[in-house]
């Protein structure tokens, strides 16, 4: 398929699974079950009927990337001082790896008594992506050519373009790797907290509805927006990155 134009072969995989998909409710034969995808469609199109459908894309958007942002501050601020800094880093270093390994679960039920429910969605996502932040900016600071430090310390450069010149090159390709990664979790997390949390006007509380009065159609149609979303984020954020990228010629380094 490497001939056929990628459009096309991106219309040819989703005509694909949307086959299976057709074949699969056909063979469960229940609604209620597996919805097929037109009944999914049409469900989605009466939904945006109604204002309150846009208000809650909206609303969960704000959070999610409230929170997401939030992080990624507070992550590369944390991250700059642990790499210079081992007293810090000793402190902090265990606290991160606590929050990576506790459930999201077990994090969204604490902020229930902590804060209020509006806010919690933005919470779990800040909470969720702050170690992935953090760990990659504290690598790429740690990892940076210490014979381009060396050269910099000979030639005199100084410390603003020692800074811009070798370690924010390095860090950004660190930094936007950890961004890419974090961005499907912080949505994934912020709606699963929404869930939960049950707020007004949110993708997460439509989901708990449609749970509750066995709409499957409805859960498989805000599912279908939960995706349409992350997909136009993270290509949205990652065009930005890749721009950046080649105007500064930054490679790209996994997280």
């Amino acid at each position: 398929m490497k001939k056929i134009p990628f459009i096309v072969r991106k219309l040819i995989v989703l005509s694909f699974w949307i086959t299976v998909w057709q074949l699969i409710a056909i063979k469960v034969g229940k609604e209620v079950l597996v919805p097929t995808p037109v009944h999914v469609i049409l469900k989605l199109k009466e939904l945006s009927d109604d204002s309150a459908f846009y208000l809650s894309i909206l609303y969960s958007v704000r959070r999610i990337l409230t929170g997401f942002l939030c992080a990624v501050l507070f992550g590369t601020l944390l991250g700059m001082i642990c790499a210079f800094s081992d007293t810090v880093n000793e402190f902090v270093s265990p606290v991160m790896s606590v929050i990576r390994a506790t459930p999201v679960a077990s994090f969204i039920i604490l902020a229930l008594v902590w804060i209020t429910r509006e806010n919690i969605p933005a919470f779990i996502s800040f909470l969720m992506v702050s170690p992935i932040i953090f760990g990659n900016v504290k690598t790429g600071i740690q990892t940076v050519d210490k014979k381009l430090l060396e050269m910099a310390i000979f030639f005199k450069a100084g410390r603003f373009k020692t800074i811009t010149k070798v370690y924010l090159p390095h860090v950004t390709s660190y930094l936007f790797s950890a961004v890419k990664t974090s961005l499907g979790i912080a949505w994934k997390a912020g709606v699963a907290a929404e869930v939960l949390c049950f707020p007004k006007y949110s993708i997460g509380r439509n989901i708990y509805n449609s749970k509750i009065y066995l709409e499957t159609d409805s859960l498989f149609a805000w599912t279908l927006v939960i995706i349409v979303i992350s997909i136009i984020i993270e290509g949205i954020v990652t065009l930005l990155m890749d721009i950046y990228v080649k105007r500064h010629d930054i490679k790209h380094v996994k997280a």
